[in-house]
């Protein structure tokens, strides 16, 4: 029902007894019932006004109420939510839909101006004790961990910020859906990789990657427009969460002082009492004093400001995925348009073409696969290396392409019965089990280059990225079959697992480990040394296999990274201890004179070095 009364339900009129003189615009007068507009508009109704349930059940007129006890700071704020949720079920009994995306009792709801009305969420409820905690030991946290490098410290400041996100959508009324858990535990995987691996550039993918899976986590996108932001959602939330954690701390600080002073008295006796027994247990036995100086961060006051800026980055970061968490912004309302849909014979015609083409490039890639090479060296000159080396970029370049024009394909298609989505499938699924062809025929090609001239970052970076867009069409074919419901958030997954695949497979572990099998073996008569002495700590293991003098020369910049370096234990990865363990075993021989001349026989990598061209 709706709790405004409509004029053939007015209230009953009082008795002459009841009625008692009052003054004109005095606080006790019974209001006529606001508009829902008005009500909205309002922001501090009067203490004595009648709520919701009390409009619903009939309940007397205020001034005849028992008086009731001043309301506190937060109660008041609760208080203004009332009116806007009286007029949101009235205007839901006149015929209007209300605010699907509604989540926390008592929340006002936005006047229905377009696109603002769908994509911004109701105000959240004011800010829990549980969620103040998190916020502040996730800021205490970044201040003392992050500023001496990336390691376990990245998990240990996401673990307050995911509880902090968990506490605060629990108090506006947000259930734990299955594709969220899948996000925030994706996340928390993603940062286990610089806890694991030295070289920066798979630690800054797998970085970048779980805080997009984060934020798609707290706002539960599902649409390709969703899905896209969603993953940049949480900069939204930024300046909104400061203002609702400002807000929140006044309310309850003024509401319950007594209770910050027994908080903040505890507190101060914990950290005297800890101060107090630490030190003299770490003056009397040395073994206790290097494990508390190991586990405690070094203090300085030249990075006071350092770790000043991280404890507000920190604080606003928590402050937003909170305010993300409980007010999601909705970016599943900006929609596309489709286009409009185009003649069977319009659109289909140049796609088959299309097909034809990949079908006979596809024959005479089978025709080499398949022991072709001779003739295409007679008619070509070129070796196998040299072909592969060839023909990749274009084949990536063609999967890209094409991956665009299914997207394109799919805009324009006909759409006008089950004879036109026949069509569809029978045109655009043909294409992209052709395109697979093509993804394999490329990472044959990388393959062969790889195995006559060595790894690289740049190959196999390219060589993960062409892996990943087969398994894109792969999701595209079964979408064709089972639906496209979950097809953008099953591309985002498959991204996510890639990168983090690509992250604990050790790029530059898997590097140095076959270009020393290629020279174990005798495939290649030297290594390139002016190549591998560049990888991070994660190719020691490898690198530590060759023989000397080219194991000194490989491992010397990498030895004086490692030993010479004093960063605490939670900002050291898994891959650098286990290097500083084998060099400090077997540290590096020699003052580096004979590195020179090591490596630099003849090519390298497939091209000769004074041409200065390098394909990758």
């Amino acid at each position: 029902m709706s709790d405004q009364p409509s004029e053939a339900s007015r209230p009953p009129e009082k008795s002459e007894a009841s009625r008692a003189p009052e003054k004109p615009g005095s606080a006790d007068t019974p209001r006529p019932p606001e508009p829902p507009a008005v009500a909205e508009a309002a922001d501090t109704p009067a203490a004595n006004e009648p709520g919701p349930s009390e409009a619903r059940t009939g309940a007397p007129p205020a001034d005849t109420a028992r008086p009731s006890p001043a309301p506190s700071p937060a109660q008041a704020y609760d208080g203004r939510r009332q009116p806007a949720q009286a007029a949101q079920q009235a205007g839901q009994q006149a015929g209007q839909p209300g605010n699907p995306w509604q989540h926390g009792a008592g929340a006002p709801v936005a006047k229905d101006d377009g696109m603002t009305a769908r994509l911004r969420p109701p105000p959240p409820p004011l800010i829990r004790p549980a969620v103040l905690g998190s916020v502040l030991a996730t800021a205490l946290l970044s201040g003392l961990f992050l500023s001496d490098g990336l390691g376990v410290n990245l998990l240990i400041v996401a673990v307050p910020a995911a509880l902090a996100a968990f506490f605060a959508a629990q108090a506006a009324g947000r259930r734990l859906r299955p594709w969220t858990a899948t996000w925030a535990v994706g996340g928390l995987a993603l940062l286990a990789v610089p806890a694991l691996r030295d070289a920066g550039w798979p630690t800054f993918l797998a970085v970048v990657s779980a805080f997009a899976l984060g934020s798609l986590a707290l706002h539960g996108s599902r649409s390709w427009p969703g899905v896209l932001i969603g993953s940049l959602g949480l900069f939204d939330s930024v300046v909104p969460g400061i203002i609702w954690g400002v807000r929140g701390v006044r309310a309850r600080a003024s509401g319950s002082r007594a209770n910050w002073g027994v908080t903040l008295r505890t507190t101060a006796v914990a950290l005297v009492l800890l101060v107090v027994f630490g030190t003299l247990f770490a003056s009397a036995d040395a073994a206790f004093a290097e494990l508390l100086g190991s586990l405690m961060p070094e203090a300085s006051v030249g990075a006071g400001p350092w770790r000043t800026l991280l404890f507000a980055l920190g604080l606003a970061g928590a402050l937003a995925a909170a305010h993300a968490a409980a007010a999601p912004v909705r970016w599943d309302g900006l929609t596309v348009r489709p286009g409009k849909p185009r003649g069977r014979a319009e659109w289909a015609l140049p796609l088959i073409v299309l097909n034809l083409l990949f079908a006979a490039f596809i024959a005479l890639q089978l025709v080499v696969l398949f022991g072709g090479y001779d003739k295409v060296r007679d008619v070509t000159g070129l070796s196998h290396a040299e072909y592969a080396r060839q023909g990749f970029w274009q084949l990536l370049w063609a999967t890209l392409l094409t991956l665009l024009v299914i997207a394109l394909a799919l805009r324009w298609a006909p759409r006008g019965g089950t004879g036109d989505r026949t069509l569809v499938r029978s045109v655009l699924g043909p294409l992209c089990v052709l395109t697979l062809v093509v993804v394999a025929s490329a990472l044959r090609r990388m393959d062969l280059y790889v195995d006559e001239y060595g790894l690289t970052r740049l190959r196999i970076s390219v060589a993960a990225m062409e892996l990943w867009l087969g398994v894109v069409l792969i999701l595209i074919l079964a979408a064709g079959v089972f639906g496209a419901r979950f097809l953008p958030r099953a591309v985002a997954v498959s991204a996510a697992a890639g990168v983090l695949a690509f992250g604990l497979i050790s790029p530059d572990g898997l590097i140095a480990e076959q270009n020393v099998q290629r020279f174990e073996d005798g495939r290649s008569t030297s290594i390139d040394i002016d190549y591998v002495k560049d990888l991070s700590a994660d190719a020691v293991p490898a690198l530590d296999r060759l023989p000397e003098p080219e194991r000194s020369c490989a491992l010397r910049i990498v030895q004086n990274d490692v030993l010479h370096d004093d960063t605490p234990w939670y900002a050291t990865s898994w891959g650098e201890a286990r290097a500083k363990e084998i060099l400090e075993k077997r540290p590096v021989k020699g003052d580096g004179s004979d590195c020179y001349r090591v490596g630099r026989e003849g090519t390298r990598d497939g091209y000769d070095p004074d041409d200065g061209y390098d394909p990758y």
